[in-house]
């Protein structure tokens, strides 16, 4: 039987890396996409078998973006993890507006280009799954760029998944929330890592991607939420009114008052 084949990107750490170190032990070819090329290699080299390869790209950019979806018309891909994404935990307004625009790029317009082109050749039995976020349904006023982008990814996500369901083409949207990786200290340039949050609300990488893979091999959801903590999180929107939801996730969401 041909080995499965699937193309990760964000590949070069957190829940990327995490996701070729996982697939590749449950017998997928993978091909990791990131911009760093060190880092790429050294995903590869701890990999089992040796058929595994990656692509140097830069999603922000729209020569990386066609460079992937050169890749996915070349050989056929069985399952695209379009997990590259990004923050920044800076106002709005006193930020740059082309950074503003580059998130907005990578995160949103670098997985529509992708999803659409992997939808293209899928077939049957084949998957997509885009990483979303929690932040999709709690909004937090410190990433507003970010959240409104992963609101996107999960509406994108969910039709896809009525769409593709009568070709046999699985597509999840998968929200994890504070997870074990850069992302917090990236996002805040250092300032925060994410260590003086209670240990409850931050779930290892390794388990956020167990639960992908389960919820992948039952095909039952639409959006896969994992760790329950954030789970239960998403009952504060029934609680509590819109307005008074906004004003808690603006202290639960800022790096410098709880991260």
């Amino acid at each position: 039987m041909e080995a499965r084949r699937a193309l990760i990107t964000g590949a070069s750490s957190g829940i990327g890396r995490e996701f070729a170190l996982q697939l590749a032990r449950q017998g997928y070819t993978i091909t990791g996409v990131a911009r760093r090329e060190d880092k790429l290699r050294e995903l590869i080299g701890e990999l089992p078998g040796d058929q595994h390869g990656y692509l140097v790209a830069d999603l922000s950019s729209g020569a990386g973006v066609q460079s992937v979806t050169d890749a996915l018309a070349r050989q056929q891909v069985n399952l695209l993890v379009n997990n590259a994404g990004y923050s920044v935990f800076a106002p709005f307004f006193e930020s740059e507006l082309a950074l503003q625009q580059n998130i907005l790029n990578v995160n949103c317009g670098a997985v529509v280009t992708l999803a659409h082109a992997f939808l293209r050749q899928a077939q049957r039995g084949d998957a997509l799954i885009n990483l979303a976020s929690v932040v999709s349904y709690l909004p937090t006023p410190a990433q507003p760029m970010y959240s409104a982008s992963k609101a996107f990814v999960a509406a994108l996500s969910e039709c896809l998944w009525a769409e593709q369901r009568a070709r046999g083409v699985y597509v999840m949207g998968l929200c994890p929330g504070v997870t074990e990786t850069e992302f917090i200290s990236t996002a805040s340039g250092g300032a925060a890592d994410g260590s003086n949050l209670p240990g409850a609300m931050t779930q290892p990488v390794a388990a956020v991607v167990a639960e992908a893979l389960v919820a992948l091999r039952k095909r039952r959801k639409a959006i896969v939420v994992t760790g329950r903590v954030n789970r239960a999180m998403l009952w504060l929107p029934r609680l509590l009114s819109r307005h008074r939801l906004i004003k808690v996730l603006a202290v639960a969401g800022d790096p410098e008052r709880m991260l």
